[in-house]
C-alpha cells in the first residue's frame, strides 16, 4: 500500500538570498503604513492623550516650577520633550502588540515559513512602527510654538536623531515581550508595571534627582531618550553628546535581545 507523506515547509534559514531577507523587510513595513492608514482613529488618539495629560500636567505645575540654573524657563517648555517620549512610547506600545494579534490569526506562522530571516522579520517589523512613530511625533512637534519653543531652537538632526534611536529601543522591548507571552492582556499587565514606570522616572516629570533616585534614573535607558530629545529642543538644557552615546548603546543592546528573542521559539510561547 502506498503511503502519501505530505511535506511540511520548514523555516528558511538566515542563509537565503539577501533578496529574500529584503523583501521580508520591505514587507513588513509596508503593512505597519497600510494598518496606519486603516486604523486612523487609533493612532490619531495615541498622540491625543500625551497631548491632553501635557495640557493638564504643564497647567497645573506650571505656577510653582522653578528649574535651577534657567530661572526663565517654563514648565510646559520643560515637559513637552517628555510629552514627546510619551507619544513614542504608546505608538511602540500599541504597535508591537500586533505581533501577539498576528500569531492568534495565523500570519505570523506564514511569515516564520517565508523566505527570509528572524532578524529580518524584526527590523521590518521595528522599521514600520519607527515611520509611524516618526509621523506620530512630527505632528506633536508641530505644536512646541504652544510651550515657548520655537523651531528656529531645534537642533532637528539631534531630536530626529534622538526620536529614531527611542523608536527603536521601545519597539525592541514589546517586540521581544509581545514574542514571548501568550495573550495581549499578558502583554499589558507587563508593559504597565515596566515601560511606563521607566517613562515616569526618566526625567520627563521632573529633574533628574541625586541618591537612590538618581542611581536608577543613570540606569534607565528612557532617561537618555528624554535628555537626548530635550536637549535638542531646548538648548539651555544641552547636556552634550554623552546622552546620545548612552542611547545608542541601549539601543543596539536590546534591539540584538529583541533578535535573539524572536529566534527562541517560532513565536508561540511555551
Amino acid at each position: 500500500m502506498n503511503v502519501t507523506t505530505l511535506a511540511v515547509p520548514a523555516p528558511v534559514s538566515d542563509a537565503s538570498p539577501p533578496s529574500k531577507h529584503l523583501g521580508m523587510f520591505v514587507t513588513l513595513w509596508r503593512r505597519e503604513l497600510l494598518r496606519l492608514r486603516r486604523e486612523r482613529t487609533r493612532w490619531f488618539g495615541m498622540a491625543l492623550q500625551p497631548l491632553l495629560f501635557w495640557l493638564i500636567l504643564g497647567t497645573g505645575l506650571a505656577p510653582t516650577f522653578q528649574l535651577e540654573g534657567s530661572p526663565g524657563l517654563g514648565y510646559q517648555a520643560f515637559f513637552f520633550p517628555g510629552s514627546l517620549v510619551m507619544v513614542v512610547l504608546f505608538t511602540a506600545i500599541f504597535s508591537t502588540i500586533t505581533v501577539i494579534e498576528d500569531r492568534n490569526t495565523g500570519f505570523l506562522q506564514g511569515v516564520l515559513v517565508a523566505p527570509g530571516s528572524r532578524a529580518a522579520l524584526v527590523m521590518g517589523k521595528i522599521a514600520g512602527i519607527t515611520t509611524v512613530v516618526l509621523l506620530q511625533a512630527t505632528l506633536f512637534v508641530l505644536l512646541s510654538p504652544i510651550a515657548d519653543i520655537a523651531y528656529g531652537q531645534i537642533h532637528w538632526p539631534a531630536l530626529i536623531l534622538g526620536l529614531f534611536l527611542t523608536s527603536v529601543m521601545l519597539s525592541s522591548i514589546g517586540m521581544a515581550m509581545a514574542w514571548l507571552l501568550p495573550t495581549s492582556q499578558a502583554y499589558h499587565a507587563i508593559m504597565s508595571v515596566v515601560l511606563l514606570p521607566m517613562w515616569v522616572i526618566s526625567g520627563a516629570l521632573f529633574p533628574s534627582a541625586g541618591g537612590v533616585l538618581g542611581a536608577v534614573m543613570s540606569a534607565n535607558p528612557l532617561a537618555y531618550s528624554v535628555s537626548v530629545v530635550r536637549g535638542a529642543m531646548v538648548p539651555a538644557l544641552h547636556t552634550g553628546w554623552s546622552s546620545l552615546i548612552m542611547l545608542a548603546a541601549f539601543t543596539g543592546v536590546l534591539l540584538t535581545l529583541a533578535i535573539l528573542a524572536c529566534r527562541r521559539s517560532g513565536g508561540r510561547p511555551g
